[in-house]
């Protein structure tokens, strides 16, 4: 009798294991499913985040580019107004306007057209060839 005891003692123990290995594995199983799917979003964001980098780059030295066009503008603009400021410094265009008011009013207006002629072109989106 005392050996059905131990057979049986025996016998549940090895069910125990047996259960506790089975939900060792299912539940191993089942981590490594979660971490092959977290793994997948993973990849997926990390190539959204490169594109994400390669954009910003190119927007970067795009962005470069037309910061140095601008500034070459801003010189040669810089460089316009100060002959235009050394040009009115030399002439007394008030005098010369009360001398001869024909002569001044046709060459302002002409200047002044040509100014916004520069402006325009200088601010204008468009582009035509």
């Amino acid at each position: 009798m005392f050996r059905v005891y131990i057979l049986i003692v025996v016998l549940g123990l090895l069910g125990g294991a047996v259960y506790a290995a089975k939900y060792y594995y299912d539940t191993t199983q089942a981590t490594i499913a979660q971490l092959r799917e977290n793994n997948a979003k993973l990849e997926v964001a990390n190539e959204e985040n490169q594109l994400t980098i390669s954009k910003m780059e190119e927007n970067s030295v795009r962005l470069n580019a037309l910061t140095d066009q601008l500034i070459q503008v801003l010189r040669k603009s810089e460089e316009y107004g100060n002959e235009l400021r050394n040009t009115l410094n030399k002439h007394n265009l008030t005098h010369l306007a009360n001398k001869k008011p024909g002569l001044i009013e046709k060459r302002m207006q002409n200047a002044t057209d040509k100014l916004w002629g520069d402006l325009e072109s200088v601010t204008s989106d468009n582009t035509t060839d």
